[in-house]
């Protein structure tokens, strides 16, 4: 009996013991690490687990997607930094505050941010992430016991949840009992629009500056509470690719410190010491430049941390892949990879953590004394209150200090005209003063040209907000600060009538779409002005909304308190007008008032048509405007009803020959098309659409030599446009420019441009010496110097719009929204 006692108590303390040991993610999910891939519950699962078993982690939640999936990151150090967690953080946010703030106890670490799966389908990251974090935490060699003590580290395993969901849901569908390793299955090709993007299909890895979507938005808030001094951003590129690491390709922007470069190149050297050791193939300084300021990487950079991509090969190629070079590529093979870039990371962040948090301190020290670049203080006039907000918004989420309203008159960089001339600055004139701590990332966003010093970009390479949002602006070397902190809000009162002749809303932004929504919700019957018109002293845009009482009293019981009250809920200023006789324009009889359709919208999806264009009109309908949208694939446009879709949106995509066939009665009964890039292709030459592509103008051919092998890979100078900004003359007269001015500042990426069209409109022409910012080669130029860009053509009842811009691009470009919103609300 005595023995079955000791035995049974044996039992006991070895079920403790087990139960007390951390289990690795092996042990926590069942199978082993890159035999499948994990779904996101059980990924957070296990960092909840791991932080519930161990001391030295904390498990911050900031957030959820779209789709409801859990954000969080997990920060681990030693147990005394994170009993001093909150200390830390404190003090190294001061320093990037460039603040004084009470020293630390003991040496204050560097903060390393690991950032996995920012691209859904590359998904090896996140599997990595997992194995990172247990052996951090389990902290069983002297070495990550050191690590430890020098350096805290945030880990964050998905930042995008809902696209990587998307993908291992798709992989694990298709896939086989046993994963089969041939390229040609098609568990190595994803279909349409695939795991990359997030639910509505933006890149987040470009979206780090601009903020447009949720993930991205509650990252950075967290982001900004930390500031860490290095941050990396865990990806993979094609299969066939060998794994890169920094130090980054050229161009690299002039803003990037010598410090920042040189950190680039110790990290670099480590990583490639472990990829040698184990005669792993890898290469650096190529292809992955640091310009775009909304990358993983850059992003960082320009907020004074060191910010690096890893790239390993994999997407793709699921759990093995034979590569073209005949060897077989494994997820355990990727997450080993990834691992080990990891741990040697760490390793020289905390031998070198008291050089960075120094150099840190230093960065924001010297943007306030001695910021960046030629230009000190950048004003943005105030002739339109909706976008400065904005634009403010924006400032604010970036951490950038700005102020409003300055008594002087300044010469500066005129943005419009590229010329230095003189200008009064305003009341409620935006001015950012670069002595501050953004100075950099503020002088990045606003710089009227970016220098680029090697043309093999990964990106656009044009972004001045000023031209982003269409305000004008100023950039003087003269450095001066605003004198209020808040714009000054117009004194204009509603004027609240119960029988006048007509309520007028005036028309200037995105925000008055939303009285127009409302008012056709309540069936109330709106018009718009396509001229301006005045009344006593009080001047309307063109664009202006109004709502007739006469025309809607009978159908609309209590107009008059429904028009209170949508007045009252969007915050809105109401005019009214006792009579239909104006002082000057046309009296509201005549036919330059148009009752305006109610738009039902559908939106193009599918194979061929682009998932970012896709994204960009849905995430505008559904999250700025909260306007109702119909998601269709291309096979059923030839289906469409009238009655119950008019207005039809197709991005930027190819459409197949017979395009024409499925829409033209479509239009001709009513409907409006609204068509993108190079959807306009797909309707070249075909009734009835009448458009033409201009024709190219040939450039002399000058021959200097043979070409150099060795200078294959080097992009043809004259032929680059990767993003460049034009200025495009507006015809105002129509109602798609309504709100805009006299110039749209259009995003160009290709070298389209077209005829202008024969007895149709016009409306936005880049004429010569139009190009503004941006790296665009000779040949380019040359053939975008005179030509068409928007276009409305009318199709008996039905209309077509051509665009040949990205006018929503990446949702960040504001002043493109604007047209967007005039062509679906107020084109009829």
């Amino acid at each position: 009996m005595r023995y079955f006692f000791l035995s049974f108590l044996f039992l006991l303390v070895g079920l403790s013991v087990a139960d007390a040991q951390t289990k690795s993610p092996d042990e926590f999910l069942g199978y082993a690490l890159g035999s499948k891939f994990t779904s996101h519950d059980k990924v957070v699962d296990y960092f909840k687990y791991i932080s519930g078993k161990e001391k030295n982690i904390k498990i911050v939640s900031y957030g959820k997607t779209y789709e409801g999936r859990e954000l969080l990151v997990a920060v681990i150090s030693s147990k005394e930094n994170i009993d001093d967690l909150e200390q830390i953080r404190k003090y190294n946010v001061s320093l990037s505050k460039a603040e004084s703030f009470t020293a630390q106890k003991g040496k204050q670490p560097a903060i390393l941010w690991l950032s996995y799966n920012v691209h859904g389908n590359e998904a090896s990251s996140t599997e990595t992430a997992m194995k990172t974090i247990f052996d951090l935490a389990e902290a069983k060699t002297s070495d990550i016991k050191d690590w430890l003590k020098n350096t805290v580290i945030i880990i964050d395993p998905c930042l995008n949840p809902d696209g990587r969901e998307r993908y291992v849901n798709y992989f694990n569908s298709v896939s086989g009992h046993k994963p089969n390793s041939n390229p040609m299955a098609r568990e190595h090709s994803e279909p349409w629009p695939g795991g990359r993007s997030n639910h509505y299909y933006f890149d987040l890895n470009r979206d780090w500056a601009w903020q447009t979507q949720i993930e991205t938005q509650q990252r950075l808030k967290l982001y900004h509470e930390w500031m860490p001094e290095v941050h990396v951003d865990f990806h993979e590129q094609s299969y066939n690719e060998p794994y890169y690491f920094a130090p980054a390709a050229e161009p690299i922007h002039q803003d990037v410190t010598p410090w920042q470069r040189e950190f680039q190149v110790t990290v670099g050297k480590n990583n490639a010491k472990y990829f040698d050791e184990n005669g792993w193939q890898y290469f650096t300084k190529e292809r992955f430049d640091l310009l775009y300021p909304s990358y993983g990487d850059t992003y960082p950079l320009y907020n004074g941390a060191v910010g690096m991509t890893y790239e390993q090969g994999g997407i793709g190629a699921g759990l093995s892949v034979v590569t073209t070079d005949g060897d077989t590529l494994t997820l355990k093979e990727r997450i080993s990879h990834h691992y080990t870039t990891g741990m040697a990371t760490i390793e020289t962040v905390s031998k070198n953590a008291d050089k960075l948090v120094k150099e840190f301190k230093l960065y924001f020290e010297k943007a306030v004394t001695n910021p960046p670049g030629i230009y000190k203080t950048y004003i943005v006039k105030a002739q339109n209150l909706s976008k400065v907000k904005k634009l403010a918004e924006l400032l604010k989420k970036n951490g950038i200090a700005y102020g409003f309203g300055l008594d002087k008159n300044m010469r500066g960089y005129n943005y419009e005209t590229k010329k230095v001339e003189g200008f009064k600055v305003d009341r409620n004139d935006l001015i950012v003063n670069l002595q501050q701590p953004k100075a950099v990332l503020a002088n990045v966003l606003f710089e009227p040209q970016t220098a680029v010093n090697d043309s093999n970009t990964y990106d656009i390479t044009a972004w001045a907000l000023p031209y982003v949002y269409g305000l004008k602006a100023y950039a003087s070397k003269e450095s001066v600060k605003g004198t209020y902190p808040a714009l000054e809000e117009p004194k204009e009162q509603s004027e609240i009538a119960d029988k006048p002749y007509a309520w007028i809303f005036k028309w200037n932004s995105i925000e008055d779409a939303q009285v127009l929504i409302a008012l056709q919700r309540a069936n109330i019957k709106v018009r718009s002005a396509e001229q301006a018109f005045t009344i006593g002293t009080k001047v309307f845009p063109a664009g202006s909304l109004l709502v007739y009482r006469t025309e809607n009293e009978r159908q609309v019981k209590g107009l008059s308190s429904k028009i209170a009250r949508i007045q009252k809920d969007l915050n809105a200023v109401v005019y009214t007008s006792a009579s239909g006789y104006v002082d000057k324009g046309k009296d509201f009889g005549s036919n330059v008032y148009p009752i305006l359709n109610v738009p039902k919208v559908a939106i193009v999806t599918g194979t061929g048509i682009s998932t970012q264009g896709v994204g960009e009109a849905w995430h505008f309908f559904e999250q700025e405007l909260n306007y109702p949208v119909t998601m269709i694939t291309a096979n059923n446009i030839d289906k469409l009803d009238i009655n119950k879709i008019n207005t039809l949106i197709m991005p930027d995509g190819n459409y197949g020959e017979d395009i024409n066939e499925k829409l033209e009665s479509w239009i001709e009964n009513g409907g409006k098309v609204v068509l993108f890039e190079d959807a306009i292709s797909s309707t070249l030459g075909k009734r009835p659409f009448n458009i033409r592509l201009r024709e190219s103008v040939k450039n002399d051919i000058k021959v200097n030599g043979a070409r150099k092998y060795g200078e294959r890979n080097l992009d043809d100078l004259s032929e680059t446009i990767p993003g460049a900004i034009f200025k495009v003359n507006l015809d105002q007269s129509h109602p798609i420019s309504a709100g805009l001015g006299d110039y749209y500042y259009a995003l160009k990426t290709d070298d389209k441009i077209y005829e202008l069209l024969n007895k149709d409109w016009s409306i936005g022409i880049l004429k010569p010496n139009s190009y503004m910012s941006g790296v665009v080669g000779k040949g380019v130029l040359k053939r975008l110097d005179n030509g068409m860009l928007f276009g409305i053509q009318s199709v008996s009842k039905g209309t077509v719009v051509y665009l040949a811009s990205d006018i929503l691009f990446r949702s960040f470009w504001e002043n493109g929204k604007q047209m967007f919103t005039n062509a679906v609300f107020l084109v009829n």
